[in-house]
């Protein structure tokens, strides 16, 4: 059952959902205490009861707190209650890419540099053993300034050295990433360099094998 506007959960007042997926719902909430903005995300005590999804929630947070640069959305905290385990994380303003792109053709001015920053963002989680496995437009949003968060590492599986973070269920085989994230995987140094090319890789459709 989605939460209303006023529930008290923590130290967090929530505000309003502003999304909703199968690993969660995502609120609008105010931190009482730090008196800022935030998102939650909170995976229902129904679905919490699967030791496989909780598993994955857990993991989510692990991964998060790895990492550290300023195209990944932060987290702040792991909140739970006998009815509740919610994520805490960084509040991202704007649109995702997904309704950029709904809007038309995004000029090569400003493709470029949304490129470079999701190229610089996954080969930062790269550095720390980290794959994000669901990379898409809809995980991307992008802050009317131009600056990009990569959001939503909930399907993510760390590689066998750097984080020492372990799949533990439920993600799938690295063969089976999304095109997209396989594609960016494979270029993410090459896209920081900005080539025509690598632009192209934000592209949903499969490479070519």
């Amino acid at each position: 059952m989605p939460l209303t506007p006023g529930t008290r959960l923590g130290v967090y007042d929530i505000t309003s959902q502003i999304g909703a997926g199968g690993m969660g719902e995502v609120y609008r909430a105010t931190d009482t205490n730090l008196k800022r903005q935030v998102a939650i995300k909170v995976l229902p005590a129904s679905v919490a009861a699967d030791a496989d999804r909780l598993a994955r929630f857990q993991r989510e947070a692990e991964v998060l707190a790895a990492l550290n640069h300023p195209s990944i959305a932060a987290i702040y905290g792991l909140e739970k209650t006998p009815d509740f385990t919610a994520l805490v994380m960084e509040l991202v303003e704007g649109e995702d890419l997904s309704q950029r792109i709904a809007r038309g053709a995004i000029p090569i001015d400003e493709a470029l540099p949304i490129a470079k920053q999701i190229a610089e963002a996954l080969e930062a989680a790269h550095e720390q053993g980290i794959i994000h496995r669901d990379l898409k437009p809809a995980n991307v949003k992008v802050r009317p300034g131009g600056t990009v968060k990569v959001l939503d590492f909930g399907l993510a599986k760390a590689m066998d050295q750097g984080s020492g973070i372990r799949d533990q269920g439920g993600a799938a085989s690295p063969s089976t990433n999304a095109p997209t994230s396989g594609h960016l995987v494979s270029c993410s140094t090459r896209c920081s360099r900005v080539s025509g090319r690598s632009v192209a890789t934000t592209s949903p459709r499969r490479s070519p094998t």
